[in-house]
Parts: structure tokens; C-alpha cells; sequence
């Protein structure tokens, strides 16, 4: 069946600009993709996620949009693209592109011809509201990436709004007609090929339509962000961003194995986090296919916070539909975020990303265990980290190249004399050339746990139960029909043991001094262990029904 590749599918995740630069002007492209795809394919995933390559200023390096049809020139073109497409499709990867549907660039046309009085037929194609009698804004709402949500067009005399960077003006996604062009963009790219869509922002889409303030968030002290010190009631997650995603759905189900991907933001608990997530998929086919919430990789790497958020996946998402994600271009790298930076903590977040039901993404260069690269601030190019400085140093210390070689000129990423961001010194021993081989690499390592994942139908399809272990221990099962694994994973510094009261056949381990078929499991710190227990009769659960 087409859509059965969904099922507990595992997608990488490319940042087109630091993958592989093929023309040596220091920017990653299209035609570099192309020449790493069997690489790609060597890691057992399912498919690629391509973050933006369309026509754009740049000011946000991508999720800016001018034109949606069209591929900037600093990637290629779209017969690049579609170069591209079918030499994925020829290795059996399926390919991701990234829709940012809430907002475009002040470059693109319908900005241009909206900002230039009230009565253009494109006028209310963007939001748009009146200055308070005293010429404030309309409300208090704040950008995310500082200051206020609005920002005064002298030629209409009149706000518009923008969530992020004031270059990037809120789509009016109530007026029928701008939701018709984003479909038509959809269908565009759908009918050259592409397997689906990751759609950015999902929260940003639907704001209230009375524009009434939001209240204050308790706060102790002053935080970094002013966002912070808000409760975003009103500026996101309004209700009429279902009817948007219904449209969306249908015209993704015109095309059988497609699929979307909802970016859910980190803002309110994890409850709310998880339960905002899951209602935006599902839904009798009305809303999209899958959701991930940065809440996971914007918290805490401790056993009782990756509990907590199981706890509330399981609560709240069906069989599939919940993808986890525990880095991605705009997160610290995990191996430094959760960890020391060490290949060790890199293997056993990986092994536990490998073992999660439901999708997975994983974010280019995480497969080598790279920790997060330190950036000077004169090196900086994301205009959030150069606000936010030094505080917050910015999303580039994720992004810099990937390293292909160690020896070779910028590791391989390109030979231009200076790439658009430089190189890590600590990433060049961590070169893809230097662990290809290596037995005990942390590239090999993911290449085993997706062997393993791909021959276990509990691992990609089962049920997941989590178990009673006595911290920093995580431990729970994954089932299928009488499939039963066994997953544990030390996060902490301290060794622990586990009680498994049958013996257990290991399927792969790592810092673990327990015999393969041992009633107990002894784990050192970082160490994990998945094993095969004896088999049992559990029915799979209603859960267990595809996406």
C-alpha cells in the first residue's frame, strides 16, 4: 500500500545550505544534495526532509518567501531539483520539502502590491489593523524574535503583522483566496514528485480575529525573551487553523503516500504541549497526517522530562502519528544539549530516538555525533542569535557544515575560500570518512540500530510500555503481537542495574557489562541495552492502527 511507508518512518533532515556545496561559492545547494544521497541511503532511513531552498532575501535564510515556485538561485534550479527528486526516488527515498504557509517575505509580490493602499485587490491578502488612537499598535503582541508583532506601512497608514522578523509579514489565511494560491503552490510541487510536506509554524497560523491583548505570564524575574512574559492566548493556535489544515489534507490525499508534518512550537506545559500537537493531526482524515512539538528537544535530557513527555504522547497521539525529534536546525545539538558532547551521550540519545514509537526525524550530522560548534559573534550570521547575543548565541552553532573529510579543504563541505559559516575544529575528527568504517563509530552505531529497527515490527510498529526503573534508568517495552523488546538507557553519571526476571537476548548494547542472556542488566553511565524478551501473547492495541 502506498501510505504503509508512514508507519514508523524515519526521515533526515537536511539543512540544504551547510550540507554539501557542489559550485565552491560557500553555500550548500541542490546539486550537493544530489552527490550525498547514497550516503543518505546507507543510513537505513525512509526518506529526506529538504528545509527551504525557494527564492528568498535570506534575512531568515529561507523561511522568508518571495516565490514559492521557484528555487534561489544560490541552491540551483529546479531542474536541480528535480535532478534531485529522481535520484532520491531511484534509492527508495521519499522526499520532504518545508511549506512555511503562515508568513512570506516583504519581498514577495502579493506583499509588494497589499502594502500599497487599502483598495488593491491584494489588500487584505496579509493582516492588516488600525493604530490605536494614540498611534500604538493594535495590541501588546510581541515578535518572537524581539520587539513588537507589528510594524507601521506609511503607505496605507496602517500595522501589519509579523511573528518573527519584521520582514516576514503574516499570511491572511481567513481570506479564502490566499489559502487557494498556498494550495495551488502545494499541488505545484506535489505534481513534480515530492512525498509531502513539513509545515513550519503550524501554531502561527491562526490568530484571534479580535486582536484582543494578551495577559501577562508570571514570570520569576525578567526572562531573556519578553515573549516569555506572555500567556499567547490570543496571537496563536486559534481554532480556524483547523479549516486550513483540512484544506491541506484533502488536496495531500489526491496524492496516495504523501504525507505532513506538523512544527508545533514549545510554548505552555508539556501537557498542553503534546495535546495542542496531537490535535492538529488525525482527525477522520480532516487535519494532517503527523506532529512533532519542540517542546521534547527544547527541555530537559533528564529521565522525568523524557517521561513525562512518553507519558503525554502515549496520552494523546494514535499509532504514527506523533514524530520525535530531538534536534533540528533552530536546537542545540542534542549530543551537547542533553550531554557532554561525548560520543557515548550521542549513541545512547540516538539509541532512544531509534526506539521511540511512532516517526522519527533526524537532523543531518546527528548520526555522527557532532556536538554543538562554538561560533564567534563576528562568524554569526542568525539575526535571533545576533539580537539575543550572548545570552543566546544563535541557531548557527547547529547549522555550520557537515564535515564529509577530515583532511580535505573545509572537510569536504566545499572549496570556496570561506564557507557562509566556518567549519568546527572539534567536528573534523568526527568526519564522515573517519567513522565510515570505524566498528565503533557512532555513524555505525545508527546504522545498526536502524537494521535492527527495520527487522522488528514491535520497534517500528508496536506498542510502547514504559516500566518502573529507579532514575537516571528509562526503561519500557515495545510489543507486537508476541514480539516483546526490552529498552534501557542510563542518562545519567551514576551506574545502575535493571531486574529483567527473564532472561533477555541482547540486540545491541553499549556500556553495558551484562552477559547477553542475563537475568539482570548492569548499565555504566550513557550505556543502553535492547533485547529481545521471550515472547507473549499481547494483542496489539487499537494504537497500533496506521497514520
Amino acid at each position: 500500500m502506498p501510505d504503509a511507508w508512514r508507519q514508523g518512518a524515519i526521515v533526515y533532515h537536511i539543512y540544504p545550505r551547510s550540507f554539501r556545496d557542489s559550485n565552491g561559492d560557500g553555500i550548500g545547494d541542490l546539486p550537493g544534495i544530489s552527490e550525498k544521497l547514497d550516503y543518505v541511503a546507507s543510513l537505513g532511513v525512509d526518506g529526506v526532509w529538504i528545509s527551504p531552498f525557494f527564492a528568498s532575501p535570506m534575512l531568515d535564510f529561507g523561511y522568508d518567501v518571495s516565490d514559492y515556485r521557484a528555487v534561489d538561485t544560490i541552491f540551483g534550479t529546479l531542474d536541480d531539483f528535480d535532478r534531485l527528486l529522481a535520484r532520491a526516488h531511484s534509492l527508495g527515498l521519499k522526499v520532504i520539502i518545508d511549506m512555511a504557509w503562515s508568513h512570506t517575505s516583504d519581498q514577495h509580490p502579493w506583499f509588494a502590491e497589499s502594502r500599497c493602499d487599502v483598495g488593491n485587490p491584494k489588500a487584505d491578502w496579509y493582516v492588516w489593523a488600525d493604530p490605536q488612537p494614540d498611534g500604538t499598535p493594535p495590541n501588546n503582541w510581541l515578535s518572537l524574535f524581539g520587539g513588537s508583532a507589528w510594524t507601521w506601512e506609511p503607505r496605507r497608514r496602517q500595522y501589519y503583522l509579523h511573528h518573527f522578523l519584521f520582514a516576514q509579514p503574516k499570511l491572511n489565511l481567513r481570506n479564502s483566496a490566499v489559502v487557494a494560491a498556498l494550495l495551488e503552490i502545494g499541488a505545484f510541487w506535489l505534481n513534480r514528485g515530492v512525498d509531502g510536506f513539513r509545515m513550519d509554524a503550524v501554531d502561527f497560523m491562526m490568530h484571534d480575529a479580535m486582536l484582543r491583548d494578551n495577559p501577562a505570564e508570571l514570570t520569576d524575574g525578567v526572562p531573556l525573551r519578553p515573549f516569555a512574559m506572555q500567556r499567547h492566548c490570543y496571537d496563536l493556535g486559534d481554532p480556524a487553523t483547523f479549516e486550513v489544515l483540512a484544506s491541506t489534507r484533502a488536496l495531500l490525499d489526491r496524492y496516495p503516500g504523501s504525507i505532513s508534518i506538523a512544527e508545533v512550537g514549545s510554548v505552555g506545559s508539556v501537557d498542553n504541549a503534546f495535546e495542542r500537537a496531537a490535535s492538529y493531526v488525525g482527525g477522520e482524515g480532516r487535519r494532517l497526517h503527523a506532529a512533532y512539538t519542540l517542546h521534547v528537544a527544547k527541555g530537559p535530557g533528564e529521565v522525568a522530562a523524557i517521561r513525562a513527555a512518553i507519558l503525554q504522547a502515549e496520552r494523546s497521539f494514535d499509532q504514527g502519528s506523533i514524530v520525535w525529534s530531538f534536534s533540528n536546525h533552530d536546537i542545540e545539538r542534542v549530543a551537547s544539549r542533553w550531554g557532554d558532547g561525548s560520543p557515548a551521550a550521542a549513541k545512547v540519545f540516538l539509541a532512544l530516538l531509534a526506539t521511540m514509537r511512532g516517526c522519527v526525524t533526524l537532523y543531518q550530522g546527528e548520526e555522527l555525533g557532532l556536538p554543538e560548534a562554538e561560533i564567534a559573534f563576528a562568524q554569526l550570521q542568525d539575526p535571533y542569535g545576533r539580537t539575543y547575543w550572548p545570552a543566546f548565541k544563535g541557531r548557527d552553532g547547529s547549522r555550520t557544515p557537515m564535515p564529509w573529510e577530515r583532511d580535505a579543504h573545509h572537510a569536504g563541505f566545499s572549496t570556496a575560500e570561506r564557507p557562509w559559516l566556518p567549519v568546527s575544529e572539534a567536528h573534523l575528527s568526527l568526519a564522515v570518512d573517519q567513522q565510515d568504517q570505524d566498528p565503533d563509530s557512532v555513524l555505525t552505531t545508527w546504522r545498526a540500530l536502524m537494521r535492527m529497527r527495520r527487522s522488528s515490527r514491535a520497534m517500528r510498529l508496536g506498542s510502547m510500555h514504559l516500566m518502573d526503573a529507579e532514575p537516571p534508568l528509562l526503561a519500557f517495552e515495545r510489543r507486537h503481537g508476541r514480539e516483546r523488546v526490552l529498552c534501557l538507557f542510563n542518562l545519567g553519571d551514576v551506574e545502575r542495574r535493571f531486574s529483567v526476571c527473564q532472561r533477555s537476548l541482547a540486540l545491541m548494547a553499549s556500556l553495558c557489562n551484562t552477559p547477553s542472556d542475563a537475568e539482570e542488566v548492569l548499565l555504566q553511565p550513557r550505556g543502553y541495552f535492547i533485547g529481545n524478551l521471550p515472547s507473549g501473547n499481547h494483542p496489539s492495541p487499537a494504537s497500533e492502527a496506521p497514520i
